[in-house]
Parts: C-alpha cells; sequence; structure tokens
C-alpha cells in the first residue's frame, strides 16, 4: 500500500506557487494613500495701506488665494479682536505674505501699516468692508 500512496503523490499535479510580488504590486503603498495635500484655512500675512482701494476691497496674491480658496471674498482678522470682510481684488504684483487694504478704513479702526493680521476664506453674510465683530 505504501508504494501506491507514493505513486499517488507523485502522479498529483504541483499546484504553482503565486508570485507574491505580483500580488503585492496591486496594492498602493501607505504613501499613495496619504498623499493628499494639506489644505490650510486660514494664514497669518501682513496688511499694507493701499490708497488705490475702496473702503470694501482688497488685493491679494492669486497663489494665496489658490491655497486659502479664496475666490471673491475674504476675512481679515486682527490681533484676534477686529475682523474684516473685503473683495477679494486678484493681483499678481501682491507678494503672497501680504494682503493690501484700505489705509482710511485700518486707520479707523487703529490698525497700522504693515501689522500681522490673519486672512482666510469669507463665509459669512455680513456686509463687506465693516468691522464684523470685537472681542473684549
Amino acid at each position: 500500500m505504501s508504494e501506491e500512496v507514493k505513486e499517488t503523490r507523485e502522479e498529483a499535479p504541483e499546484i504553482e506557487k503565486p508570485d507574491v510580488s505580483k500580488l503585492l504590486a496591486a496594492i498602493p503603498p501607505a504613501s499613495a494613500l496619504k498623499a493628499r495635500q494639506k489644505r490650510f484655512t486660514e494664514r497669518r500675512i501682513r496688511l499694507r495701506y493701499d490708497d488705490s482701494l475702496n473702503a470694501d476691497e482688497a488685493k491679494i496674491n492669486p497663489r494665496l488665494a489658490k491655497e486659502l480658496g479664496i475666490t471673491d471674498k475674504l476675512e481679515i482678522t486682527v490681533a484676534g479682536r477686529h475682523r474684516f470682510a473685503f473683495k477679494a481684488i486678484i493681483d499678481e504684483d501682491i507678494p503672497e505674505n501680504v494682503v493690501h487694504v484700505n489705509p482710511d478704513l485700518m486707520e479707523e479702526h487703529g490698525i497700522a501699516d504693515n501689522s500681522i493680521a490673519t486672512v482666510r476664506a469669507y463665509r459669512g453674510s455680513e456686509r463687506l468692508g465693516v468691522n464684523l465683530g470685537v472681542r473684549s
């Protein structure tokens, strides 16, 4: 009987082992799964005065606007106390870390030229070019 068992074992077709590297090639690497770009919602910038702007307008660099998702309106917060909404004017000549605003509006609220502020896309419904809120 042992001879019969040996014969059947030898006669059975060999099963081919799958190539593991080919199977693993179908699975994307972890870096591809996490390759989403980090999207920033706000950024610290410098406010510069520009006499040519109306009180409800602000000039911003197109790369910064794209990074923050700004298409038509933006919001600026100064020192966590003053919030302003503006119509965004996209301008290539503006440096990437600067937003130009109307000097009369800023001086009225005590904000100096070259102040540090936070800019983000505007999502509210308030009027443009006005102080949106003051924290005490």
